[in-house]
């Protein structure tokens, strides 16, 4: 075995050592690792159990992006709305508004639920009873109510949960105050108190049983489903969108899915429905005038007919009453047209864009004033979808708003050119006519009668058939209407998203071990004392001579003396054989053992290898330099009456006065003495150098017992007087700062004669054949397994 004190041989890979510790520590632990695994699997099934199932139901739908009616003419930027169209259908899709459409068409309001060991089970299609619930009145909601039946005819229900709300008719909801005491009803009868009007109806064919049942209002519901609905394209940059809800009961998700989409639709079609309806309602009070008007002239030719026996027109009186009535019928309806386009006018001067009718609806082919009318139209029914989900302020709504007033600015405009027209055409036909009147003169009186009476009936009957006609198409309009948007994919059943077993375990197992391991490391990466001997090794610079187990059992400190045959005798013995390695003397021995701080053994150890030393037969010393906390003389018995402080101070001038006789063979002790005030001038005097080498003399080993280093400062000069120093360290009691310490005095001062002791070390934390640190644990001794 080498201890030559080269310091390149102490030099060694601190990350790679300090590591291995850790993975040596976690591995020491892998029971408590373990434990805390079991644990979280425990606490995870628990969790498992205990959590509502979550399901996720999906569904796809196709929404067609807008595209404006005045794309062929160029003029886009003035409804560049399709990206901006597509993100304002997801919103209306996810409104409250919209939510609520489609809760008026399911039963929701009543949940019914089974009674489980660990979850309550939400029942749908398979519900044992069924309520009907009077919503104008009363009723006690947000809370399970439990429905029990013995037979047929009775039930009671018991409210079983500590806060009930009360839905008032107006919508508003107030706290209940108290717990409502058990009720009685029979089925198939309304059940009216101050708490509740509902009708609960059997539908199970089973004697007794039970259910519990929720009710709910439709604002929460409407507020949760629309909170739970997500969409988001297929794929980037489509149009057709994944909508998915997340609810405890899948049937239930899967209903709303499909619900939601088929109202979303019928409320898109009423929308496009709306200008065709309008326009026939427009169209109809119209009608109601001309066809009172045709009936009237009607009669009126008959009965001129009768009466002066004229049922046809001339042939001259023929070729000028059709001149008239072409000019007449071109007339009527462009004055038909004119008052649309002043109506228009006072619509938009207003912005009254509600009963605004498209000119396509009453027979106006103007392409371009249609695609500006349409727009407008849609922009308006745009605005009116977000305003239920919107404020005014919202940036949507503000840039479609803005893009009305353009629409406004240019259908303002365009009407103007159009009146120019129009009455420039009015006037031209007036002067046609006026010219055909004036040619009647030539005619005879009756025929004229007759014309007149004919012109007024064809104008009522042209402009009746002309409306006539217009209605028909706005009615075939708005039967051929569907829905630009589509159901792609209908929702269909759902799968379980939470909780899942497989993946709570595995987390579980992930947790039972990050967190020990974490804890293990992180108090290991932050210790601040000395916990394993190969720490110590590879931090210190110096050599380590052996370890000393720690003594558990005995409490009489002389252990090498009385228990002969322990594992901690047999640790001195190893110390004391390693001592022949670094000594190269077979005669006298010096050694001086101290420590860092009081506490970690030094005098223990002093005792101890001072008694390994006489039982080889070698007169053996020991001498207790700690005058200032004297501990050596009560293990051995003695008076501490006299001792060093007395002949260094110069009391006791004989030096064999002061060593003291034990009952142990050759082991004798120089106790400390009384305290005096200056020990440490004392061990600086030459009569201390003296004494020791008188010692020498007489002694084949002598053992100093020094003061702690850290505190005090003459040890340090009594290491140039002794053959080897001995640094005593002690597990799990000395601070890592120590060794630095300790390395200072070999790199610092220079010191070569030190060697480390690590002192009180558990015996199943002994590293067994690691170099010089020998593993002699309890139970492998005669004397351990008797103390056992």
């Amino acid at each position: 075995m080498n201890f030559e004190t080269n310091e390149n041989d102490f030099i060694v890979e601190e990350s790679g050592y300090e590591l291995k510790t850790i993975f040596l520590k976690i591995f020491q632990k892998w029971l408590y690792i373990l434990g805390f695994i079991v644990c979280c699997l425990v606490l995870s099934f628990f969790y498992t159990k205990t959590s509502i199932p979550l399901y996720k139901v999906e569904s796809m739908f196709f929404i067609k992006e807008k595209e404006s009616p005045l794309a062929i003419f160029g003029s886009q930027s003035l409804i560049e709305n399709s990206s901006m169209g597509l993100q304002n259908e997801t919103i209306i899709l996810k409104s409250k508004p919209v939510a609520l459409e489609v809760l008026k068409k399911l039963d929701f309001q009543v949940e019914y639920f089974q009674d489980g060991r660990f979850v309550d089970t939400e029942l749908y299609n398979n519900k044992p009873v069924l309520i009907e619930v009077d919503w104008k009145s009363p009723q006690v909601i947000d809370g399970l109510i439990n429905l029990e039946w013995k037979d047929n005819n009775q039930y009671e229900l018991s409210f079983i949960e500590d806060h009930y709300n009360k839905l008032l008719p107006d919508g508003s909801k107030v706290s209940f105050g108290f717990n409502p005491e058990p009720i009685t009803g029979k089925f198939n009868d309304w059940l009216i108190n101050n708490e509740l009007k509902i009708k609960i109806m059997k539908i199970s064919t089973e004697t007794s049983g039970s259910v519990m049942f929720k009710l709910r209002d439709l604002n929460s519901l409407a507020s949760y489903y629309s909170g739970s609905l997500e969409i988001e394209p297929v794929e980037r940059g489509a149009s057709i969108m994944l909508l998915s809800v997340k609810t405890p009961n899948a049937q239930k998700g899967e209903i709303y899915l499909n619900t939601l989409m088929d109202t979303f639709l019928d409320m898109e079609l009423d929308q496009k429905n709306l200008s065709a309806s309008k326009t026939v309602n427009f169209i109809d009070s119209q009608v109601a005038g001309v066809a009172d008007s045709l009936r009237f002239f009607e009669n009126q030719l008959q009965n001129f007919r009768s009466s002066n026996r004229t049922y046809n027109l001339s042939s001259e009186s023929s070729s000028v009453y059709e001149r008239l009535m072409e000019y007449e019928n071109q007339r009527t309806q462009e004055r038909f047209k004119r008052n649309y386009y002043q109506n228009l006018k006072t619509y938009l001067t207003q912005e009254n864009y509600q009963d605004i009718i498209a000119p396509s609806g009453i027979g106006i082919e103007d392409p371009f004033l249609n695609g500006l009318i349409t727009s407008l139209m849609e922009l308006q029914a745009e605005k009116s979808r977000m305003l239920a989900v919107q404020t005014e302020a919202a940036p949507a709504v503000i840039e479609v708003n803005r893009k009305i007033k353009d629409l406004n600015r240019s259908i303002l405009e365009n009407l103007q050119n159009i009146e120019r027209n129009s009455n420039s055409l009015l006037k031209d036909l007036d002067n046609q006519i006026a010219q055909i009147d004036r040619s009647f003169s030539n005619l005879p009186e009756t025929e004229q009668q007759l014309i007149r009476l004919q012109r007024e009936f064809s104008l009522s009957e042209n402009l009746y058939n002309y409306l006539m006609e217009r209605r028909a198409e706005a009615a075939i309009s708005k039967a051929s209407n569907e829905a630009n948007n589509k159901i792609v994919e209908p929702a269909k059943g759902g799968y379980q998203i939470s909780p899942t077993p497989l993946k709570n375990y595995l987390i579980a197992i992930i947790l039972g071990l990050f967190f020990p391991i974490a804890f293990i490391a992180t108090r290991e990466l932050f210790r601040t004392k000395i916990e394993d001997v190969q720490f110590l090794e590879n931090k210190l610079r110096i050599p380590l001579l052996g370890t000393i187990l720690l003594n558990k059992k005995s409490s009489n400190p002389l252990v090498v003396l009385e228990q002969k045959r322990s594992g901690i005798s047999e640790s001195f013995r190893s110390l004391r054989a390693n001592m022949k390695f670094i000594l190269k003397k077979d005669t006298q021995l010096t050694f001086l053992v101290t420590s860092t701080i009081s506490g970690e053994g030094k005098t223990f150890c002093a005792m101890n290898l001072a008694a390994a030393y006489s039982l080889t037969g070698k007169k053996t010393v020991l001498v207790g330099c700690d005058m200032r906390k004297p501990k050596i003389f009560e293990s051995f018995d003695l008076n501490n009456e006299i001792g060093l402080s007395t002949f260094l101070s110069g009391q006791e001038k004989d030096w064999k006065n002061i060593v003291s006789t034990t009952k142990y063979k050759n082991l004798e002790v120089i106790v400390s003495g009384p305290t005096p005030p200056n020990p440490a001038e004392l061990l600086f005097d030459n009569s201390f150098a003296s004494l020791l080498e008188t010692l020498k003399e007489n002694f084949e080993v002598i053992v100093l017992d020094t003061p702690p280093v850290g505190l005090v400062s003459e040890t340090l000069d009594l290491l140039t007087l002794v053959d080897c120093s001995l640094f005593v360290f002690r597990q799990n009691y000395s601070q890592r700062s120590f060794i630095d310490a300790v390395n200072g005095l070999r790199t610092n001062k220079g010191i070569k004669n030190i060697f480390a002791l690590f002192n009180g070390v558990e015996s199943n934390k002994v590293a067994y054949g690691y170099g010089y640190s020998y593993g002699y644990g309890y139970g492998y001794y005669e004397e351990d397994k008797k103390k056992k």
